[in-house]
């Protein structure tokens, strides 16, 4: 018999195939080597990454919800409730322009009416010095009759209407009252004579002249 032991017996040593399958774990990685420093960075790395991604996309999402609020904040009523307050005060200003303008309105007319009483002053100062002298010595009182007289005018003439009479000009509806027509050699519809002066100019007329009239030789 032989003494050689089997190298395949049950109760012989460790193989080299048993050695090398010892050597590795099922991993394909020495069972003895250290850890690999890259491999345990990147799992910390790789979960910041997916968080501060998560972070945004909440975040945008979040601006996308306030923007869909702003846009639909306020209700059908709500909306008419804004247009009616908005109209409320619009109607509101123009009622206080109304008004200021309705006061600036009366404070011109007051200080127009003034500042033509105030012209009139005088004349009415003459007619009373005319009146107190009118016993001493009747000329006087012509005489303060005839600047009274020419002092209205003038006073009417600084107003924009000084006197006319346009004798012997055409007749014009716009500054002649016809009060008669009679016979002459002149033509037909021109002034032969004035009853009242006229007081004015162009458009603006405060009295037309009433004025007789030419109706032609007949």
């Amino acid at each position: 018999m032989s003494s050689e032991a089997d190298p395949h017996a049950g109760g012989g040593g460790p193989t080299v195939d048993d050695e090398r399958s010892a050597g590795t774990t099922g991993g394909g990685e020495p069972a003895g080597s250290a850890p690999d420093p890259t491999a345990a960075e990147a799992g910390p790395a790789s979960d910041q990454e997916a968080a501060a991604t998560d972070a945004a996309a909440a975040a945008s999402g979040s601006g996308a919800d306030e923007a869909l609020e702003v846009d639909v904040e306020l209700t059908p009523e709500e909306r008419c409730r804004l247009v009616e307050d908005q109209l409320r005060r619009a109607l509101a200003d123009l009622d206080n322009v109304r008004k200021r303008f309705q006061r600036e309105v009366v404070r011109e007319r007051t200080a127009e009416r003034a500042r033509v009483a105030a012209m009139w002053l005088p004349i009415v100062d003459d007619l009373e010095r005319a009146l107190q002298h009118a016993g001493a010595d009747p000329s006087t009182v012509l005489d303060g009759v005839r600047a009274v007289y020419d002092h209205a005018v003038a006073v009417l003439e600084q107003l924009g209407y000084p006197r006319y009479e346009d004798v012997g000009q055409l007749f014009d509806p716009a500054r002649h009252e016809a009060t008669t027509a009679i016979g002459s050699d002149l033509p037909r519809g021109t002034v032969l004579a004035v009853m009242r002066p006229g007081y004015g100019q162009d458009a603006e007329i405060l009295r037309p002249a009433a004025v007789v009239v030419s109706r032609g030789s007949s």
